[in-house]
């Protein structure tokens, strides 16, 4: 048995060094000293946006080479354990291995579905938007459901969740709820959750008991740094300011503090009414007018490319990518993977990583067959 173990940590030997090749460990090190010398630069802190970018990039970068820095430590404590045992063979030090081996291989895996994540925007915070389709208060308290769940995913994860734009439903739930979700490679794991969120229930707005489909669409853009360049012309935007309000449309500022910008050529309407100040609505609002448009440039951009390849894209906003049934059995299947879960509420509760898993290794192995 323990010989299997030897195979194990050979084979997990040879992966970590696939990994320190990809992750670019010795660079990592280089880019760490360099923002670190920047924040000790005078005057650092004068331009606070820029020095929590440069912060979060610094922290992002240091996370990559301490999980690295932990798996060679692991392996580490394997091989001495396997050690021990050749010294003084015992069945409890031959369980205890058993299990270290299996947290290893898991380990390597988590690290290794990292690397997939390596599109241009991948590293960046998600934009995250959840609107309420056909359906009326179910369809509503969907969303609510919906923003519990990405919330509870992404606190698991150590990233930070702040509402940007918010418009609750009359009688319970939420019409659509824009969040912003802050850490590393947040876009490059919830971009897999873009498209529409199919409910299967019995209703508990149905006096009668009965069973309702509902149906939910997810936006999933990148956060987009100031250094790209996104050309937004002010006479292209029609700008309006409103009252913020709450639940039940009660308003829950005096001050017309909210900001609805309308980018007129294309059509897209952004709002913010989170924020206390008008200003602050409006920088977050051309945030997300940004984000749109960088969206669809990029759509643009893979039409084109498709039509030269000869590829017939599905129409990912009207397709269905997930069913979650709650009755008359409990499923939550991905119809783009196939990957099932019976433990419905887990998923409810934040626990998609096997969906999320599922979606960047087909992603890979489609690349690759093109």
């Amino acid at each position: 048995m323990i010989e299997e173990y030897k195979v194990e940590l050979e084979s997990s030997r040879q992966i970590l060094s696939e990994l320190r090749d990809s992750l670019e460990i010795e660079k990592l090190h280089d880019e760490i000293k360099e923002l670190e010398q920047k924040t000790l630069v005078p005057g650092f802190w004068d331009d606070q946006e820029n020095a929590q970018k440069i912060l979060q990039k610094l922290n992002g970068l240091k996370e990559k080479v301490e999980k690295f820095e932990r798996l060679e430590h692991k392996l580490e404590d394997v091989e001495t354990l396997i050690e021990l045992y050749e010294e003084s063979p015992d069945d409890e030090l031959a369980e205890e291995i058993k299990q270290e081996v299996i947290a290893l291989k898991n380990m390597l895996e988590k690290a290794r579905l990292e690397t997939l994540l390596s599109g241009k925007y991948d590293s960046n915070n998600a934009i995250v938007s959840l609107h309420a389709g056909a359906g009326g208060t179910e369809a509503q308290d969907w969303v609510q459901m919906l923003l519990r769940m990405y919330t509870r995913w992404a606190e698991g994860r150590g990233y930070k969740v702040t509402t940007l734009d918010i418009l609750p439903g009359e009688e319970a739930g939420i019409k659509s709820v824009t969040i912003l979700v802050e850490g590393l490679n947040a876009y490059g794991y919830l971009k897999s959750e873009k498209g529409v969120h199919r409910l299967v229930r019995i209703s508990p707005f149905d006096a009668a008991n009965r069973r309702h489909t509902s149906f939910a669409s997810v936006d999933v853009m990148p956060e987009i740094d100031d250094d790209v360049e996104i050309e937004i012309k002010p006479e292209d935007l029609k700008i309006d300011t409103f009252r913020a309000s709450g639940a039940g449309g009660q308003y829950v500022n005096k001050t017309e503090s909210a900001v609805r910008i309308t980018h007129i050529p294309t059509g897209i309407v952004v709002a913010c009414q989170t924020e206390r100040s008008q200003q602050s609505n409006r920088n977050t609002a051309m945030k997300l007018l940004k984000a749109k448009l960088f969206e669809l440039h990029q759509e643009e951009q893979q039409k084109e490319l498709d039509k030269l390849r000869g590829v017939q894209r599905e129409i990912a906003w009207g397709s269905q990518i997930r069913s979650y049934v709650f009755h008359p059995y409990s499923l939550v299947k991905d119809h783009r993977t196939n990957v099932e879960v019976g433990n419905v509420q887990a998923v409810m509760d934040g626990e998609i990583d096997e969906f999320i898993n599922a979606y960047l290794k087909l992603n890979i192995q489609t690349a690759y067959e093109k």
